[in-house]
């Protein structure tokens, strides 16, 4: 059934968990799914924390866009939702280093794209430490 139909598969494994049935499990596609799980929580947090990072690249090289409230309101939004998945696994915190630099370049590759400047125009690393890239009040001033 987990090849044929995924949503029966997972309906038929839950309700043998909940009943005690062991035996009934597909214990080696269950492993796995458990362990997507997780893959799937770490990929939110790198694409949430990304997101924020062409947010701030943005907001720091293209000053001029930023009247009315619309680019912080989104940034604030942004942020929020690492939050949210850090409160779900609160394991995938000590991670958000690794996972901001990783991020990082491709972060920087579409901040090109979107603001149409040359990639030099952005740092080759992340100038900015994890507790500003999360931090609600923190927004980089302009670059001359």
């Amino acid at each position: 059934m987990y090849d044929t139909d995924f949503y029966a598969w997972t309906q038929t494994q839950a309700a043998a968990l909940a009943a005690g049935h062991l035996g009934k499990l597909d214990l080696a596609n269950l492993a796995e799914e458990i362990q997507d799980l997780g893959k799937r929580d770490r990929r939110g947090l790198q694409s949430a924390l990304e997101i924020v990072l062409i947010h701030l690249l943005k907001w720091r090289y293209q000053p001029a866009y930023r009247e009315g409230h619309s680019w912080s309101d989104s940034l604030y939004e942004h942020r929020r939702r690492p939050g949210l998945i850090v409160a779900d696994s609160p394991s995938l915190r000590r991670q958000i280093p690794e996972l901001i630099a990783t991020g990082y370049p491709r972060a920087r590759r579409a901040a090109t794209r979107q603001t149409k400047l040359p990639l030099a125009t952005f740092p080759e690393t992340c100038p900015w430490a994890p507790d500003q890239v999360l931090d609600e009040e923190f927004f980089p001033e302009a670059t001359p």
